[in-house]
């Protein structure tokens, strides 16, 4: 049975209700997902869902290639030109890889049946659904892609053995149960990428829709990826080449790159030997493609109508010389990026190329190498504003871009006409745009935009963004919710440059009030996107605000007190922060750089560290399930030291703040999940038992049940979460400045 309603709305689900932000509305904030469009811009899939309908997570089986993690949500198929409704299942189930058929007929996706996938195909026209049965001594592959041939005769799938899921569950239970678990260093892979790896065991099969049944296509072999022609005639399979486990790249590591006509008894046809270095791009047809390494450019073509551009041809940039490696003191250091390129999207037909250089975005021909800047966005101005490609047009006569200034809350979406070389300004406004979909016709857009500090909503307009219409309506009980008012707040650091923060004002808020004011770090911040968390501190009387810093290679700490305090300065000198009230907190890296900060100044009177670390030298090797991320972070990515810990022992002692714990005034609140597959709960045990001993006031709630930040075991973790991180700033900003207070007034004369 279909359920029919316009204009989605979870407004049944939800009592809508006035007054304050609250936990309970947290848990409830529905946000939407454009899972697929049809290819005439007719038919929309969206998937909703919200915070509660994660909860439950088993943080301890992380790292367990068979295990699903609880993601309910309602599965939707929205007409784009009536705003019309189908609500797929009666309950709220978990789905994933939604993929419609070329006529939009039906709809194929993994759906949760018990503890695995099935997948289905929905059949518009009746609104039943069918279900693929994998072929004998074959199971079906959770973890891949679906695609339609483009007649939607056949949908093509990933297999797996059908005894891969008891094997990887007993791998995983000897890396977490033993009873005995050894390592060696003569294994050529560190155990939990061996174990991750199991993922990339599968075939591939096609799924007659007619006859019911599945072939095998592909046989077995490590499969990291795989995309599938819109003819269905031919695959390209990114098989795995890795020997050993690598510390200088994170992801899917080395691949060897196949075709394989789709043809029985077909044999692969290698592409591309290895992939290492490599930023890969391919044309819409896959007859074609362009990559990027060490700075320069590439392009060949895998169609046997194009045999001279079988071989790479070099179209941009200069080749490598072979020369001797110089040494270097930094690994992540780069040489001059004079000449530098890399392959951002080729055009759908292979003959255009757009690229990035420290200059901005270039069009370049794949024919002859001719090279145009259309986008100036030069590396050094960092208030230029930044264009992102999203898609090309069908015809490859023109690119859309994401437009964003740098300066002011003004986004939008603009259109590089090629043959005129003009671009056009098709929406430019203050909303915040994400998630874009274009129908394979390219006369329709999907989108997600939303107001400031208000959840997104999906939205709908032609091929130029005209006749735009909402779909849905997700959150109709924030009606009546006294939601924060924002603004984009520009200062000056230590060092004089101009920095933006985002600040959230108290819900209450009344002009020339000075209020408590808590400041939450990460890194940069930029655009007032909604926060549950957030909208909790301000529903009761905090002011939140969320600065920028400039983190440089090899001094990142040096920033957070460059940056957070120029801006506690600005909010102060703006008559909003109150001097002697203010809270910072920041989750992950952001808790990093709170107790960093901390060691720093006491001009906080109250700091959370919630899932940060504070010791970058016993954090270096740690968290063993996240392979060599831990390692990568400090070397070449995240935490910028620039070395190794052997190269620069220094940085690593100089960013640690336990060995700087007896300098911190500010009483501390760690918060940890004691499954953290990230930062393990004794990072947090060191700062705890190091400030209780130098007779600091800390104090250090960890869940047992409890993953990474927030925790979304249970309703009531996710309350106490916040009823702790509430009681901390009520006992430290607002109850200890109104004993200040009254303590001052008594000793007056």
């Amino acid at each position: 049975m279909r359920c029919i309603v316009f204009l989605f709305s979870l407004a049944s689900a939800v009592t809508a209700a006035s007054g304050p932000f609250t936990v309970d509305d947290l848990l409830h904030i529905a946000n939407a997902t454009i899972a697929d469009v049809s290819a005439d811009g007719r038919w929309a899939a969206l998937i909703v869902s919200s915070l509660e309908d994660r909860i439950g997570i088993d943080n301890r089986r992380f790292g367990d290639p068979t295990y699903i993690a609880p993601h309910k949500m309602d599965v939707l198929v929205v007409d784009t030109q009536t705003g019309a409704t189908i609500k797929l299942f009666p309950y709220r189930t978990q789905v994933k890889g939604l993929k419609f058929s070329p006529d939009g007929k039906h709809l194929a996706m993994l759906a949760q049946r018990s503890e695995s996938f099935a997948v289905r195909i929905w059949d518009q026209a009746t609104g039943n659904f069918a279900t693929v049965t994998a072929p004998d001594g074959k199971a079906l592959d959770d973890a891949g892609e679906l695609y339609w041939t483009r007649d939607g005769a056949k949908l093509i799938l990933p297999l797996r053995m059908a005894d891969w899921k008891e094997r990887a569950r007993e791998r995983f239970l000897a890396e977490t149960l033993g009873p005995v678990i050894f390592h060696s260093s003569t294994e050529r892979f560190l155990a939990w990428i061996d174990v991750r790896r199991l993922s990339l065991e599968e075939s591939i099969g096609a799924y007659d829709l007619s006859s019911g049944r599945v072939t095998e296509i592909a046989p077995p072999s490590l499969i990291s990826s795989f995309s599938a022609a819109e003819d269905g005639s031919f695959l390209i399979l990114n098989q795995d080449i890795a020997k050993k486990t690598e510390y200088d790249t994170l992801g899917a590591g080395e691949a060897r790159i196949d075709a394989l006509m789709t043809t029985p008894g077909a044999k692969p046809r290698t592409v591309i030997p290895s992939n290492k270095g490599m930023t890969l791009v391919w044309s819409r047809d896959l007859r074609s493609y362009a990559y990027s390494k060490d700075g320069a450019i590439y392009f060949a073509s895998i169609d046997t109508k194009a045999p001279d551009e079988k071989e790479p041809r070099l179209i941009a940039g200069k080749k490598k010389e072979e020369s001797p490696k110089e040494p270097e003191l930094y690994p992540g250091d780069t040489k001059s990026k004079e000449d530098t390129y890399t392959a951002v999207r080729l055009s759908p037909k292979g003959d255009l190329l757009v690229a990035s250089s420290k200059d901005g975005l270039w069009m370049i021909s794949t024919a002859t190498g001719r090279k145009d800047l259309f986008v100036k966005m030069p590396e050094e101005d960092k208030l230029a504003p930044h264009y992102q490609v999203i898609e090309w047009s069908p015809s490859g006569d023109a690119v859309y871009l994401s437009y964003s200034s740098r300066t002011k809350w003004e986004r939008g979406v603009s259109r590089y006409n090629v043959a005129s070389k003009h671009m056009d300004d098709l929406i430019k406004d203050g909303r915040i745009y994400s998630g874009f979909h274009m129908s394979h016709d390219g006369t329709r857009w999907l989108y997600l935009t939303s107001e400031g500090n208000r959840p997104p909503q999906v939205f709908t307009a032609d091929g130029s963004f005209r006749g735009e219409r909402r779909l849905t309506d997700l959150n109709p009980q924030l009606a009546g919710k006294n939601l924060s008012k924002t603004e984009l707040v520009p200062y000056l650091d230590a060092d004089g440059k101009k920095l933006f923060g985002v600040l959230y004002y108290p819900s209450n808020y009344e002009k020339g009030k000075k209020y408590p004011t808590v400041f939450n770090l990460y890194e940069q911040f930029f655009d007032d996107t909604f926060g549950g968390t957030i909208n909790v501190l301000t529903s009761n009387g905090y002011a939140v605000m969320q600065p920028s810093v400039e983190l440089e290679i090899g001094f990142p700490g040096e920033a957070w007190e460059k940056g957070v305090t120029a801006a506690a300065n600005k909010l102060i000198e703006m008559g909003v922060a109150d001097p002697d009230k203010l809270g910072v907190q920041g989750q992950s890296y952001g808790g990093y750089a709170t107790n960093l900060l901390i060691t720093q100044t006491s001009r906080f009177k109250a700091a959370i560290n919630i899932s940060g670390k504070v010791n970058m030298v016993s954090f270096y090797t740690d968290s063993p399930r996240l392979g060599v991320r831990n390692i990568h972070a400090p070397e070449h990515s995240q935490d910028r030291l620039g070395a190794t810990l052997w190269q620069q022992p220094q940085k690593y002692l100089q960013h640690s703040a336990i060995l700087y714990a007896d300098r911190i005034k500010t009483p501390l609140l760690l918060i940890t999940g004691e499954a953290d597959p990230n930062v393990p709960p004794r990072q947090a045990m060191e700062m705890y038992y190091a400030l209780r001993r130098l007779g600091k006031e800390v104090a250090w709630a960890s869940y047992v049940n409890g993953g990474h930040g927030m925790p979304i075991t249970t309703v009531e973790e996710v309350k106490d979460f916040h009823e702790r991180i509430l009681k901390w700033y009520e006992d430290h900003l607002k109850r200890d400045a109104k004993k200040a207070d009254t303590e001052g007034e008594s000793e007056q004369p």
